[in-house]
């Protein structure tokens, strides 16, 4: 493995509140798109009740104790089967640490928790134009071309 990723990963607990605020300023450096991962929107409340959920997962890259990199996905229960599936929402690393390996480090663990928990997939969606991203998952993965489409919950 060529340049190997100091990092080490880390899946979040209910009281690691401050290690998910740091994943969001990771987020917003990600995806430049700090108004969405602000981590002062969510209260600390919220942060321990959801990482206390089963079907939420949360994954930190740290160095020297700093979170560098990270995952958010979620477990879906299925209807149609017995199973269950990963969706990897989020996936970033800071500018500085790309390239180490961070990310298919944490893709990696997030596939073995998926294994762990009998989970049937882990999949991820791509924009088109991300072409790192889009190699990142080609290396890993079978590429299905679909469309994605957000519904608001008003009528």
């Amino acid at each position: 493995m060529d340049n190997p990723s100091p990092a080490v990963i880390r899946q979040l607990a209910p009281a690691d509140t401050e290690l998910a605020r740091e994943l969001l300023y990771v987020f917003g450096q990600g995806f430049e798109d700090k108004a969405t991962y602000d981590p002062k929107a969510s209260s600390k409340d919220y942060l321990e009740k959801l990482l206390t959920l089963d079907h939420f997962i949360g994954l930190v890259a740290l160095v020297d104790d700093r979170v560098v990199g990270g995952i958010a996905a979620y477990e879906i229960q299925k209807l149609e089967q017995e199973r269950s599936e990963i969706y990897l929402y989020d996936v970033a690393v800071l500018e500085r640490y790309r390239r180490q390996h961070v990310a298919t480090r944490l893709i990696d663990a997030l596939r073995e928790i998926a294994v762990e928990r009998g989970a049937w997939v882990v999949f991820v969606q791509a924009d088109h134009g991300d072409d790192p991203a889009i190699t990142l998952y080609t290396g890993l993965g079978t590429r299905e071309d679909v469309l994605h489409f957000d519904i608001k919950p008003e009528k």
